[in-house]
């Protein structure tokens, strides 16, 4: 599948700040089964934007603004292509989950972290999850995912970032984000391998996440789970829409869990106030899709001419000049209620 995404967030001050410095993570990966084809970011007021892979392979996009300015728009437009992805092909047992050179290799998605730092009830489930499927790292992967679905109700405003996966458990509501982070958990805890995705997913009904006949929709930013499997590779689910992470879905990137792939994140100088309103466009294109053609390998040019957005720019308010510099700042936007909001604002 061919789709055009368009992120935008709009940030606004209650007065005037001095100065903004951001880091962007929305542009989509490429991977065995997805290929980016064309990515731009665009600031207003006007920022020189510069961009690197972290440590976990997202492309960070960073700017900054030294000017004083009243709101901050920040668009980025991707054009990618998805192929489905394989189902695995092994079937091992949990004693290979103890080998030494897996365990090295997979050392950080091993470890709790804040948002995945689950107690006795998260393992109690898990456990319960292998009891239904025996010693099998893809059954007990598949039922855990399929534990969380049905256990976790999709509701948008029930918790808040930071939350506790025992917490999600017991309350059984949250949102995508807290899916993901209780799947980890769980996984983690039986010794399997665990990552938590940032993306994209091509849906009308929030609810459901199921495809559409729609040309576009209107969404915000989606996150599920990668399980390793050894011998095979990373498994992707959608705990939130009980799914396989399919051509509908986009990755943009993985981590430990939410904080190592938080869309955007920034500090501000100044004494103001501030709001976000983040939302995400995405055009499904007709077009050839070359991984069906018989085509050997990547081309090394675009595999069809990338569709061009005219951006809705609403005028801001402020001085439209900027460069990067760091001083003393504010707490990001701040992050701590910007966190929240971008949460709740999740739709799958």
């Amino acid at each position: 599948m061919r789709f055009d995404i368009r992120y935008r967030t709009l940030f606004t001050y209650n007065e005037h700040v001095s100065e903004s410095q951001n880091e962007l993570r929305a542009c989509p990966t490429s991977d065995d089964c997805q290929r980016l084809l064309d990515y731009r970011v665009v600031v207003h007021p006007t920022a020189r934007v510069f961009s690197y892979v972290d440590y976990w392979g997202t492309r960070v996009d960073s700017f900054g603004l030294r000017r004083p300015h009243l709101a901050l728009e920040v668009i980025a437009e991707a054009s990618v292509e998805t192929r489905p992805r394989p189902l695995p092909t092994a079937a091992p047992r949990f004693e290979q989950l103890e080998r030494q050179d897996f365990v090295d290799s997979h050392i950080e998605y091993l470890q709790r972290d804040r948002h995945t730092d689950g107690g006795s009830a998260v393992s109690a489930a898990a456990e319960r999850q292998v009891g239904l499927t025996g010693p099998d790292v893809v059954g007990a992967t598949l039922a855990i995912h399929r534990f969380v679905g049905a256990n976790v109700l999709y509701q948008p405003g029930a918790t808040e970032i930071g939350i506790q996966v025992d917490e999600v458990l017991a309350g059984g509501a949250g949102v995508c984000q807290d899916y993901a982070h209780l799947s980890v958990a769980m996984c983690r805890s039986l010794g399997i391998p665990a990552r938590y995705v940032s993306g994209y997913l091509f849906t009308e009904d929030d609810s459901r996440g199921d495809d559409t006949e729609a040309e576009s929709v209107v969404v915000q930013t989606h996150a599920w789970f990668e399980a390793a499997i050894p011998g095979w590779g990373w498994l992707a689910l959608d705990p939130t829409n009980g799914q396989l992470v399919g051509e509908r879905h986009v990755k943009i990137g993985h981590g430990r869990s939410y904080d190592d792939v938080k869309p955007q994140r920034g500090v501000f100088l100044g004494p103001a106030s501030s709001d976000a309103h983040p939302t995400v466009e995405i055009r499904r294109v007709d077009g050839s899709d070359f991984w069906r053609s018989g085509g050997a390998g990547l081309p090394d040019t675009p595999l069809s001419t990338p569709h061009t957005f005219t951006p809705t720019v609403a005028p801001l308010p402020g001085a439209p000049l900027a460069s990067l510099s760091q001083r003393t700042l504010h707490p990001p936007h701040p992050d701590d209620e910007h966190a929240r909001r971008q949460q709740q604002q999740q739709q799958q």
